[in-house]
């Protein structure tokens, strides 16, 4: 099989302020850009996938490694999750501290175990027999992070608020076909500012924060991780598609599912096994960005969609 790759990110669907709306544009063009090189220079899916989540959490304007927000300790605790469509393989992690790109970790849990998640400490001591780099955890901290979960402290707001659902930063992710046709997915983040302490949400379950399947595709989510799980909302959007729903069509669906038997919001991104995608949200904003048939595709706002023609070189 000849496929023309393709390849979607997102950054986080919530209520972006103004004065974040340029840098995670940007930065989701900019992880895309290098994730689609990858594969236009004859590398696969899921190699695809990583390097481009591992651009997201080095950036400080998402929700995922750099950037993540604090818990209720004022303590950084990270999730992940990548997959295989090609075998169904996955890794995954949660509640893991002071490691920089959790998505690297969640592949090697895929690569080097038995296992599909690890958590926690154990995840922790398993990072450092692998050589996985360790960061101060001041590092993962930023500016906006600290005072965010002052904010938190000084009112005693609780994350389950619609209005703090809808506030909140989260989630990266990507999904990807390379030329053979294999499909794959990988999602991360740093949680919901002030969650309890050991609070894992959707990101890192298999069939709530990504699945992937070769013979369906690939999905992504980000949004309000309780209402994800409790509908599955990657899986479901798998399911859709698998009773001859379009790609976005299955995501709408599933979303509207999600926020009338949950009340909850979100976004996702999704690919085919024949190269349709879409990336859809039922949030004010979620920041985008796709590569297909040579054209990058992004948008943040509901019903936006710039292109432009993609040059490998630029």
């Amino acid at each position: 099989m000849d496929m023309r790759p393709v390849i979607v990110v997102h950054g986080g669907a919530w209520a972006i302020p103004d004065h974040l709306a340029e840098s995670s544009t940007n930065g989701v063009k900019n992880a895309v850009t290098r994730g689609f090189s990858i594969l236009a220079n004859g590398g696969n899916s899921l190699q695809a996938v990583e390097a481009t989540v591992r651009i997201l959490e080095d950036n400080i304007a998402f929700d995922a490694g750099h950037g993540a927000v604090l818990n209720a300790d004022g303590d950084v605790e990270l999730d992940a999750i990548i997959m295989d469509g090609t075998n169904l393989a996955v890794g995954a992690v949660s509640c893991i501290k002071s490691i920089a790109n959790p998505v690297m970790f969640a592949r090697t849990i895929m690569e080097q175990t038995p296992h599909v998640m690890l958590t926690g400490s154990g995840a922790n001591k398993f990072a450092e027999k692998m050589n996985i780099k360790k960061v101060p955890a001041e590092e993962l901290v930023t500016e906006n992070a600290v005072k965010e979960w002052e904010q938190y402290q000084k009112y005693k707001q609780s994350v389950t608020s619609l209005f703090n659902t809808e506030r909140m930063h989260d989630t990266v992710g990507a999904v990807a076909i390379d030329h053979k046709g294999n499909i794959a997915c990988a999602t991360s983040t740093g949680g919901i500012t002030n969650k309890m302490v050991g609070r894992v949400g959707d990101s890192p379950i298999i069939g709530s924060g990504a699945y992937a399947d070769n013979f369906i595709g690939a999905v992504s989510t980000t949004g309000h991780g309780e209402s994800i799980m409790k509908v599955m909302l990657a899986r479901k959007v798998l399911f859709n598609m698998e009773k001859g729903e379009t790609p976005q069509s299955a995501a709408d669906q599933a979303l509207e599912y999600m926020k009338n038997k949950v009340q909850g919001r979100g976004g996702l991104i999704v690919v085919s096994k024949s190269g349709e995608w879409a990336a859809r949200f039922t949030t004010k904003r979620m920041a985008w960005a796709s590569i297909a048939n040579n054209i990058l595709n992004y948008g943040l706002n509901p019903g936006e969609n710039f292109q432009e023609k993609f040059d490998l070189n630029m």
